[in-house]
């Protein structure tokens, strides 16, 4: 698999399953999840150098390395597992998180981040990772890296909610 290849689905899937399925008319249930032949046609339908496949799904879904994607139990499915900014109920778990947890932004962001705190955005949540070295992909994408610790073990006792994405 060419991995240029992987990168620019996993990219277009990103957009399509956690943003704007409206872009080739793909419909997802209140889980987030679409059905597998209908989004390997509508990607066909729109004219894309790369073909899609059901092989090319499998690659990408188990090679991405912070599992953006995941199937049903059947492989009849399949949804992005975080990151939405459109309105899905991925059934997280509610936890007790570990004293700290990392997240990774850039620069240009960290003067809101210091005035205003962290934000969702337009996403369903704030996403914090559990080691530096996820954080730091996260950060990576738009430019170096800014990582920040986040006391989440005392955020916990103070009442906020953290919930874990299983995959």
């Amino acid at each position: 698999m060419n991995e240029k290849t992987a990168k620019s689905v996993s990219k277009f899937l990103s957009l399509v399953l956690r943003h704007s399925p409206e872009t080739i008319g793909l419909k997802l249930d209140e889980n987030g999840w679409a059905d597998v032949e209908e989004l390997i046609v509508k990607c066909n339908n729109r004219g894309s150098q790369n073909e899609m496949t059901v092989e090319l799904l499998d690659y990408v879904v188990e090679n991405n390395d912070k599992k953006r994607f995941a199937y049903n139990e059947d492989k009849t499915k399949i949804r992005a597992s975080q990151g939405h900014s459109i309105s899905v109920e991925l059934n997280l778990e509610e936890t007790e998180p570990s004293e700290y947890l990392y997240h990774g932004t850039v620069g240009k962001f960290m003067e809101n981040i210091r005035k205003e705190g962290l934000k969702k955005m337009s996403r369903q949540h704030v996403h914090l990772s559990k080691d530096k070295e996820t954080a730091t992909k996260v950060g990576s994408r738009r430019g170096i890296p800014q990582i920040l610790t986040v006391r989440s073990g005392a955020m916990y006792k103070d009442g906020y909610k953290f919930f874990e994405l299983i995959i």
